[in-house]
């Protein structure tokens, strides 16, 4: 299955606790799935600037153990889509599971 279309909205959660660099970011994802969702760095930071060209995050860079690092933050208006974008998923997940039936 194809959840590149999901990871604007994975992006946003991962940062609802606190900013995180892109690393980070992609480990948060990858533990809270399990291991399921696995996204390199080639998918991972597009995805960011797009949210951050978007008005979704923004950036700003920190020294972390003596390395420079971009880090990003969810905005109120990330926060807001991020809120939409669990609804339409709420409403999609039960749709198909109707569709589909119980696992």
């Amino acid at each position: 299955m194809n959840f590149k279309g999901t990871l604007p909205t994975l992006i946003l959660e991962a940062l609802t606790e606190e900013p995180s660099h892109g690393y980070l970011i992609a480990q948060r994802i990858k533990e809270r799935s399990q291991g399921v969702l696995d996204f390199k760095e080639g998918t991972l930071y597009p995805a960011l600037h797009k949210l951050e060209n978007e008005g979704m995050v923004e950036s700003y860079e920190s020294v972390e153990k003596g390395r420079s690092r971009r880090h990003y933050r969810i905005t109120r208006s990330g926060r807001g889509m991020l809120a939409k974008d669990r609804a339409e998923w709420r409403e999609l997940s039960q749709a198909v599971t109707m569709i589909l039936g119980e696992a």
